[in-house]
């Protein structure tokens, strides 16, 4: 009897025990659905959904005619939600209804399946109810345009469930040219994982303005790891802005095609080829090739901001300070022997070349570019002090970087000179170019100003900055020195870079040349990074300006050899570059200003083109008392042309589910037109439309981009 209570009381613990527990649970189940139900709804979902970012339309970097130097082209991948309301209703009757045409066309336009394997895939996808099932990866915007067309799909997203997923790739339209310059924008994935934006030249620059503000979408995530977008929850992107460069694709196609043609012919290592617009500091083209490992050239580096010792151009600078100390005239004799070399002060130096007569003026020695000649004079005005040399060079800026729009450009190497032997001889090895390092772009930059009457500019290569067509910045010219040197100072310095190519080291390139240049050869051992003098690199430069009297372009053409060349000296290799860029400017600068002689003559008006509301046209013409034909058939836009001797007004077709015609339309009807069809307008350009992205008839989307541009 004892054990049989013992055992039911048990029994009845555990009961009891049992309830409790249940109540418990019960309880906290109640509680939880009943008080905490809408925090763990949202905990569900936060796992289920995510905020994504949206990327911005990179923007477009324009020559200044208004060429595509660099842009994003729109890439499609293309996914179908076979969960979608739209397919799933009726039992699919809409999917069943248009499967077998959709495979078709898909097989037809794409030809890289047959009709029946499309149609099986998309069965199978359908009855897996696969919602992000991938159909084309990177189609072009034709292609995408086209697939719009294609039957199911051109009933829109909701009842085809086709996601269309854009993507953009930075293209350069002109491939090599001013390639480097422009610059690359492009993403990679470093060791760490993390994405990484790497860009060089203006695109580096001035990122934070193209790349624009990126949106955000909400996604939901289904199996597999892939997701779907919410509709309805995007915040837009805001597209980066328009970048409008100095640069001219005539001058930089002049230029890099006659720096390569040398680079072939002498299988140079590398070389730069700068043009200046003299009167305003804009670089109208900007060249740099370097060869690759394979043989051929590209626009691997930007040259033109390497510093390094750039010989004999380096004389100018010498020429300027000592006529500024009034230590030299012209034609004051400088004994420069003939042998070809000489002690000047604590060095021995050497000529490059013979020189044509032992005595030769201060004129002659920078023609003939002698070594002896130019450090003579210049340990003849600051023996004394030849720290003060380096405050001339301080004047020309050759003690700071040029300042300009591209980052990287390397800073000038001057070495500190005292008022001992060891200064002294610094003093007199930079007078002819070495033991000083500057970069081509800070010795047009000297050129320049000397060829702009004393006026230093900053070179510059952006002009302004735009934003869906509207005004955000204009850059002007900046001087950075209203006078470098007084006025004769300049004009000997004139004179002597005009004798250069009359009677100097340039004579030979330029002896029948239409027009007149001033300018200075430059020919430099290279030593440093892994090259010593001994191994017979040279540097071959040219720099000068023309027309001589009034100078419209400045230029600068470096080019690095290889080991013992058959040629090197500046004069050799570096001017052809500068006259062959020259001739083509002096032949299409006289083209045009020959062309401007047809100005004068009246232009034919018996072709012309309006578009508008067709009642505003009507009105106008009767108000003007003008007899025209009216086709237009009372519809809202119509377009007013000449024909056969008559004015006709016929009727513009503008259908709501297809891109309308726009072209003729003014501004403000061409986006009412667009932005009532719920496109996203890019407008480019003043005055009436005369292009447009998107063809007249084709399909279009809600907030589907379509840029105008107006004439």
């Amino acid at each position: 009897m004892e054990v049989k209570k013992d055992i039911l009381w048990r029994v009845y613990l555990g009961f009891i025990g049992i309830v409790l527990l249940s109540l418990c649970v019960l309880g906290r189940a109640v509680y939880i659905q009943q008080f905490q139900g809408a925090y763990w709804k949202s905990k569900s979902d936060s796992l289920h959904t995510r905020l994504m970012p949206m990327a911005a339309e990179r923007g477009t970097i324009y020559s200044e005619s208004g060429d595509m130097l660099s842009t994003s082209v729109p890439y499609f991948d293309i996914y179908i939600d076979f969960g979608a309301d739209g397919l799933r209703d009726k039992n699919g009757e809409r999917f069943t209804k248009n499967v077998d045409s959709l495979s078709m066309a898909l097989a037809a336009f794409f030809g890289d399946k047959k009709s029946s394997v499309y149609k099986k895939e998309l069965q199978a996808g359908y009855r897996a109810k696969d919602r992000y099932y991938l159909l084309k990866k990177n189609l072009s915007f034709e292609q995408y345009k086209t697939l719009r067309t294609f039957p199911l799909v051109n009933q829109g997203r909701n009842k085809s469930g086709f996601i269309a997923e854009v993507k953009n790739k930075r293209l350069n339209p002109f491939g090599l040219l001013a390639n480097r310059t422009i610059g690359l924008s492009r993403d990679y994935i470093n060791a760490d994982g993390k994405l990484v934006n790497q860009n060089v030249g203006l695109e580096k620059t001035y990122d934070s303005l193209l790349k624009g503000d990126k949106g955000q979408r909400l996604v939901r995530f289904i199996s597999g790891g892939a997701f779907i977008p919410v509709e309805g929850s995007e915040i837009e992107p805001q597209n980066g802005k328009d970048i409008i460069t100095t640069i001219d694709v005539n001058t930089q196609d002049i230029a890099e095609n006659a720096l390569m043609k040398m680079m072939i012919d002498n299988d140079a290592a590398h070389g730069t080829c700068i043009v200046m617009e003299t009167a305003t500091g804009k670089i109208r083209a900007l060249a740099n090739l370097g060869k690759r490992p394979d043989g051929n050239y590209w626009e691997d580096y930007n040259y033109a901001l390497m510093a390094t010792e750039p010989g004999s151009t380096i004389k100018l600078a010498t020429l300027l300070s000592v006529l500024s100390e009034g230590k030299a005239t012209l034609e004051q004799p400088v004994l420069v022997g003939s042998t070809g070399h000489d002690v000047v002060g604590p060095r021995t130096v050497t000529d490059a070349e013979p020189q044509p007569k032992p005595v030769e003026t201060v004129r002659e020695c920078f023609a003939h570019s002698s070594n002896v000649g130019m450090s003579k004079i210049a340990y003849n005005a600051f023996a004394t002090q030849p720290d003060k040399f380096l405050e001339y060079l301080h004047r020309y800026h050759f003690d700071a970087r040029s300042g300009i729009d591209l980052l990287g450009e390397e800073k000038p190497r001057l070495p500190r000179i005292k008022r001992n032997t060891e200064g002294l001889h610094a003093m007199v090895t930079m007078s002819f170019g070495y033991a000083i390092e500057v970069t081509p772009l800070q010795t047009l930059m000297l050129y320049n100003a000397v060829a702009n009457n004393g006026k230093m500019l900053r070179p510059y290569l952006v002009n302004r900055i735009e934003e869906n067509g509207k005004l955000i910045k204009q850059f002007e010219p900046e001087v950075i020195e209203e006078k470098i040197a007084e006025e004769n100072v300049i004009k000997s310095a004139q004179q002597c870079m005009r004798a250069v190519v009359v009677e100097g080291t340039g004579r030979v390139p330029f002896r029948d040349a239409l027009y007149s240049v001033g300018g200075k050869t430059g020919t430099a051992h290279v030593a440093g990074k892994g090259i010593d003098y001994d191994d017979g690199v040279y540097q071959a430069s040219f720099v000068g300006y023309f027309p001589f009297e009034q100078p419209k372009y400045t230029c600068i053409v470096v080019i690095r050899t290889k080991p013992h060349p058959a040629v090197h000296m500046g004069g050799q290799v570096a001017a052809p570059v500068f006259r062959e860029v020259a001739d083509k400017l002096f032949a299409a600068e006289s083209i045009r200003q020959a062309s401007q002689g047809l100005n004068g003559l009246k232009k034919d008006s018996s072709a012309f083109y309006y578009a508008g509301q067709t009642h505003d046209i009507s009105t106008v013409m009767r108000q003007l008392q003008l007899s025209f034909v009216d086709s237009s058939n009372s519809q809202s836009w119509g377009s007013m042309y000449g024909s056969n001797g008559q004015m006709v007004l016929s009727a513009k077709q503008m259908t709501s589910n297809t891109m309308p015609n726009v072209k003729g339309l003014g501004l403000r009807d061409a986006l009412y037109v667009l932005e009532s069809r719920n496109l996203k307008v890019m407008v480019k350009g003043s005055g009436k439309v005369a292009a447009q992205s998107i063809e007249p008839g084709a399909a279009i989307a809600k907030n589907q981009p379509v840029k105008i541009e107006l004439n």
